[in-house]
């Protein structure tokens, strides 16, 4: 449940730039020219195999490609696949798929061509479309305002609250702003207006606002920089001195936290409101307590739900706990004591504090607006 999209901002680095990196390896004279990158078509395997670089033996492949865009398209090429870099099994290449090339230029103004990923884009879109199409066979026009819902909180995320925290503005203040305006434009698009909805709305607001007054209490108590992981590490080389890592870290606990949020207030205040329309004698104490029953069952659920996904997330750091015991490298109360391990902690129990809270404010709020409030037509 982290930032991901700020994640992909050194993911695509080295993803991209790992092919021109170890290239630089061998000849640090190689460097990248115009039209630097560009897709082809592998036709043949000329040649695979094992070589050694340095003190490892590396997987390589020698191919022929008919370039598919740039100055040349349609020409045929010869490129290299690994090598100089480590590739797994499933990063090599068959023939008729289509790759991106890196193009760079060695001392004797040669064009070299290596291998820098799989073109992935046109199974991306076919995996999206095919999601959109059975959520609205099964949810009708719900599932369609949920979709541009989705489509909405994507754009608030890269429009608004990216460049707002790249500019060194409070990332958690921005995350605060943004899940404001996300929810109060996909709650209504997705659940339609009602006393309902604005109740949820209310709920998860108060819930998001709790939630990083808890992270920064905790973040504060332990001391955390914010820069416990290695993708903020990575990032902060790139955008030193211009974003405030503690609050990154607060305002993916809040990003983190709000999708799952969402689900509990819209559920428990639509089951309270469900309840009253059943019985109308049913006192504000009755609607309150019966209303508990529910949401204690729900917060069992979904804080379980939350530290599965925040553990999904971080699975990698589990490993690394894991290898570091069997080998002895570090006692265990180091490993648990560092800023990694104890940032995972307070992103759950921030998030988890959060939804526990959610439910008896929405328990609250709905139990009053159905038995007090004029009812919204």
């Amino acid at each position: 449940m982290r930032l991901r999209l700020l994640f992909l901002v050194p993911v695509l680095f080295f993803l991209f730039a790992s092919p021109v990196l170890a290239q630089n390896t061998k000849s640090q004279a190689l460097t990248p020219i115009q039209q630097g990158y560009l897709k082809a078509k592998v036709i043949k395997i000329e040649k695979m195999g094992k070589m050694q670089t340095g003190n490892t033996t590396n997987a390589f492949q020698t191919v022929t490609v008919r370039l598919l865009d740039g100055p040349d398209k349609d020409k045929q090429a010869t490129a290299e696949n690994g090598g100089m870099f480590t590739i797994t099994e499933e990063k090599k290449v068959r023939p008729g798929d289509t790759v991106i090339l890196s193009k760079l230029q060695n001392p004797d103004k040669k064009t070299v061509y290596r291998v820098a990923d799989l073109y992935r884009l046109p199974s991306i879109v076919t995996i999206i479309l095919g999601f959109f199409v059975l959520v609205t066979l099964i949810a009708g026009k719900k599932g369609i305002g949920a979709i541009l819902g989705m489509i909405i909180s994507l754009v608030i995320i890269i429009y608004f609250i990216v460049p707002h925290i790249l500019s060194g503005q409070n990332p958690l203040f921005i995350s605060i702003v943004g899940a404001i305006a996300i929810l109060g434009l996909t709650m209504f698009l997705s659940h339609g207006f009602s006393r309902a909805t604005l109740v949820a709305l209310s709920s998860t607001v108060l819930s998001l606002v709790l939630c990083g007054i808890f992270g920064a209490l905790f973040v504060g108590f332990s001391r955390l920089s914010g820069l416990g992981s290695e993708d903020i590490y990575s990032l902060q080389q790139g955008f030193a001195g211009t974003i405030n890592f503690q609050g990154l870290l607060l305002g993916g606990i809040i990003i983190g936290a709000l999708g799952v949020l969402d689900d509990v207030t819209t559920t428990q205040s639509a089951t309270i409101f469900t309840l009253f329309e059943t019985d109308h004698k049913l006192t504000f104490a009755n609607l309150f307590k019966k209303g508990m029953v529910v949401g204690r069952e729900h917060i069992a659920s979904l804080v379980n739900t939350l530290v599965l996904a925040y553990a999904g997330a971080s699975i990698g750091i589990f490993i690394f706990l894991l290898l570091a015991l069997q080998q002895n490298t570090q006692p265990l109360w180091v490993i648990l004591n560092s800023e990694v391990i104890t940032e995972e902690i307070v992103r759950t129990i921030a998030g988890s504090i959060g939804l526990v809270l959610a439910v008896p404010i929405t328990t609250l709020l709905a139990a009053f607006f159905a038995k007090y409030a004029i009812k919204i037509n």
